[in-house]
């Protein structure tokens, strides 16, 4: 009896000295590395105080809006500083907010990885255009980046004309009426407009904003960027078995079930029609989906089922929200600045006439004061407020080495109030990009679609899309909001939203321009 205690006493002991040598084997490179970028970073000035393994954690405020704000206050003091440093958990993120900080970064194929926090987003996009790194990402760009050519572009200009007549016919109730949120409202055409031109499938998000599917999308963004800034969440093990976790699993099926029946159906009706014709014979509207269906790569290869579901996920993550908060900052901006607001009638007047027809491509040419009004409310109120890339091998940054495997954290938000780029930053003015004054500007002193090698490869469709829904509003009101920018209450999450919401009144516009022409005896506005 004494022998076989002894041999299970052994056997405990083996077990335990197993496991404990797992446990080195596992987390001995984890802190050798951790080490590694902690003694490097130490010349690198950051926020205090910073404590080993927590970081700066509990510093911060656990919501997104409170979180942006100090990160954005923290710039603005620090201005003087060519960078900042932060530990989120065990993680060092590199704050840049000058031009020639971020140049370096963005310039250069070295650097290209997307930071630790976008892994969060694999489930739902998996590895796709946003989230790829190396081959995989030049392989995908190189085969995506014609579906956004400029013809093809200009096959979508006519899902943008009726889903923005939709916006117009919806927002005709508030006419004339008291001040009401239009953040979701322009939300809802931009979703519809991408779901459209992305997938090829009406989801008629702007008359069913309850969908299971649109409220799936809205959830999982939320869940994503709290778990970001939560390193407490971040092991999946732990994640899987907590009522988030479970939250997020369950919108996760939502989303891919949809996304996986109309790749199938639309699959099925390439395979029996082929070139896409209806029984009239009228050649049908392309989509993206479409396009990926068929999309091969230098070797002829085809994306896989699995391939196309990525890239279908990651335009209907990108493809709305950033267009959406880009076209609501620029009415809250025209709404609250009247002179530059007339000077945008009086282009739509010179471009229409008294036409009631779509905007065509010729037409956007000519709206360079609109398009200079969409660039500055995007210099001001940059849809993305911060990306992340990782620092792939040692380099050197303003004179600090910084090791590799640290995150940088662009946040345009701070760099587009950079004073010696855009003198006094916060006034709204679009002609700060008018051609005569770009010119010499650093080209990574305004980077609201990111720059460089992987810069954002639908801006081109996105900048189109903002023209047409604002001109489309704009022809038929004038806007107008008394909300000061003190009272939007910016949060920075995945995009740049006031938790306020955006509360604008709408006038008939012929008879606001009519009464502002009127003399000085004219009854007052």
């Amino acid at each position: 009896m004494a022998f076989a205690g002894e041999v299970h006493l052994l056997a405990w002991v083996s077990a335990a000295v197993a496991l404990l040598t797992l446990l080195v084997i596992t987390i001995l490179p984890f802190l050798s590395d951790y080490i590694r970028k902690w003694n490097g970073l130490k010349p690198v000035p950051g926020f205090s105080p910073c404590f080993p393994l927590i970081g700066n954690a509990l510093q911060f405020k656990p919501s997104g809006r409170d979180f942006f704000m100090e990160l954005i206050e923290s710039t603005e003091t620090s201005r003087h500083l060519p960078l900042l440093k932060i530990w989120v958990g065990p993680v060092p993120f590199l704050l840049l907010y000058h031009a020639e900080t971020i140049e370096p970064m963005l310039s250069t194929s070295k650097h290209m990885d997307k930071a630790y926090p976008y892994r969060f987003l694999h489930p739902w996009l998996g590895k796709g255009l946003l989230t790829s790194t190396g081959e995989k990402w030049r392989s995908r760009r190189k085969m995506i980046t014609p579906t956004f050519h400029f013809t093809i572009l200009s096959d979508f200009l006519e899902v943008m004309n009726e889903q923005s007549k939709v916006l117009v016919e919806k927002l005709n109730k508030y006419l004339d009426k008291e001040a009401f949120n239009c953040f979701m409202d322009i939300t809802l055409c931009a979703l519809d407009i991408i779901s459209e031109t992305a997938m090829g499938r009406k989801i008629h998000a702007q008359n069913n904003s309850t969908s299971e599917y649109i409220q799936a999308i809205y959830k999982m963004s939320d869940i994503i960027h709290r778990r970001q800034r939560a390193p407490w969440l971040w092991p999946d093990f732990l994640y899987s078995n907590l009522r988030e976790g479970k939250e997020h699993n369950k919108n996760l099926h939502i989303l891919h079930s949809f996304t996986d029946a109309v790749i199938r159906e639309r699959a099925k009706e390439l395979e029996v029609h082929g070139v896409r014709e209806d029984a009239s014979k009228k050649k049908k509207r392309s989509a993206f989906l479409d396009m990926l269906l068929n999309a091969t790569d230098d070797a002829g290869n085809k994306l896989s089922y699995t391939d196309i579901r990525e890239e279908v996920d990651t335009f209907m993550f990108e493809g709305h929200d950033t267009t959406a908060a880009a076209m609501n900052w620029s009415l809250y901006l025209l709404g609250s600045h009247p002179e530059v607001q007339r000077r945008v009638h009086k282009e739509l007047d010179d471009v229409f006439g008294e036409s009631g027809r779509y905007v065509t491509m010729e037409d956007l040419k000519h709206l360079r004061y609109l398009e200079a009004v969409i660039k500055e409310a995007l210099r001001i109120f940059p849809s993305v407020p911060f990306f992340a890339r990782t620092i792939c091998e040692d380099t050197s940054i303003r004179g600090f080495h910084i090791p590799k495997g640290v995150n940088v954290l662009i946040i345009p938000y701070s760099l587009h109030r950079d004073p010696t780029c855009f003198p006094e930053p916060e006034e709204f003015r679009p002609q700060r990009f008018f051609p005569e004054n770009t010119s010499g500007r650093n080209p990574y002193a305004y980077v609201p679609f990111s720059a460089g090698l992987r810069n954002c490869i639908g801006q081109r469709f996105a900048l189109m899309e903002e023209k047409v829904v604002l001109a489309t509003i704009l022809r038929h009101f004038w806007i107008h909001t008394s909300q000061k920018r003190e009272e939007l209450d910016l949060v920075g999450e995945l995009i740049l939203r006031p938790q306020a919401g955006i509360w604008i009144e709408l006038k008939n516009r012929e008879e606001f321009l009519n009464k502002m022409q009127c003399p000085q005896s004219c009854t007052k506005l």
